[in-house]
């Protein structure tokens, strides 16, 4: 008599997820569909990763990559020797920190600021003009700067100099000293706006009536942002940071380290503009060397991972929100 219980009650449990999944289908497909574009394009190409310890030739086309001969670790130590490898390293995790410092709390405030804003067509368009930036592509960005920014042409310098502040134009785009401040700040441009969605969301799913018992209570408006605001956005902004902070090395929430200092890196702002990616872009298309470029981009990507365990290990101990 047990046993046909415990079948019976087995038997209701299967038909119940079964029901459910029917009910679900449609979610159930967009799921699916991602999983198959997840496996396509991010688990399937690092099979790539063995070249990194193998002698590969591009010439033995994908079949070299298992068929080539084992060298350890000796790309890991020749980048680690290389000539080059304090410069880039630094510029890597200067632009990187550079970025996080500035770049991740300027969408809170702007969301903070948008959310104070009692006029919603004003709101509505500063939140429109903010986020098309992000559509832009780093190319015309560039293209852009180039048009504002030039010593030659650009209508900064132009500005400047008719307003007497400078006596000769400033080569923003090809001084070192100038590059990571341009990287930062037109990052911050074209990705504040966007990043200001997520954090407007979070505030919006807090409670109106917090708000209201605080104006009651005679609480200001920095009062209601310190107390109310912000601890109501404290989960979105900790699992921003601790993505923002696992991606760092290749530009965080702002993105794309490597497109930036491709396109604005030149050789004589290379002293700063030259990073881990370009480097190993230059060395793995340009010079032919895919096993040199595999063992720097695996370095890269092993330290991302500690650092977004890392970083999700401290949000969880002294925030008690994490990602994970």
């Amino acid at each position: 008599m047990q046993l046909e219980t415990n079948v019976t009650g087995a038997e209701v449990q299967r038909g119940q997820i079964w029901k459910r999944f029917k009910k679900q289908k449609v979610l159930h497909l967009f799921v699916g569909l991602g999983l198959i574009f997840l496996v396509i394009f991010s688990y399937t190409p690092m099979f790539g990763i063995l070249m990194a310890f193998k002698d590969y030739s591009i010439s033995d086309g994908i079949k070299g990559i298992f068929t080539s001969d084992w060298v350890g670790l000796r790309y890991f130590d020749e980048f680690v020797h290389d000539y080059q490898f304090g410069k880039i390293v630094r510029n890597t995790l200067v632009l990187s920190f550079l970025k996080v410092i500035f770049a991740f709390p300027a969408p809170i405030i702007l969301a903070i600021l948008l959310n104070e804003v009692k006029s919603m067509p004003f709101k509505r368009f500063v939140q429109t003009i903010s986020y098309l930036p992000h559509f832009i592509s780093w190319v015309v960005v560039v293209g852009v700067s180039y048009a504002f920014l030039s010593a030659d042409l650009g209508l900064v310098n132009k500005a400047l100099l008719q307003a007497g502040f400078i006596d000769q134009p400033l080569n923003i785009l090809t001084s070192p000293n100038y590059f990571w401040g341009l990287a930062v700040g037109s990052a911050v441009w074209k990705e504040m706006g966007w990043w200001t969605i997520i954090f407007l969301a979070a505030i919006t799913g807090i409670n109106p009536s917090l708000y209201e018992a605080a104006e009651i209570d005679g609480a200001g408006r920095l009062a209601r942002i310190r107390h109310i605001t912000l601890p109501g956005m404290k989960g979105t902004i900790v699992v921003v940071l601790v993505l923002t902070i696992g991606s760092i090395l290749g530009g965080g929430l702002v993105g794309s380290n490597f497109e930036q200092a491709y396109l604005l890196g030149n050789s004589i702002n290379n002293p700063t503009s030259e990073i881990v990616q370009t480097y190993a872009f230059k060395v793995g298309l340009s010079d032919g060397r895919f096993s040199y470029a595999s063992a720097i981009d695996l370095i890269q990507s092993v330290i991302s991972v500690i650092l977004i365990f890392s970083s999700n290990f401290i949000a969880k101990r002294v925030s008690g929100s994490s990602l994970f």
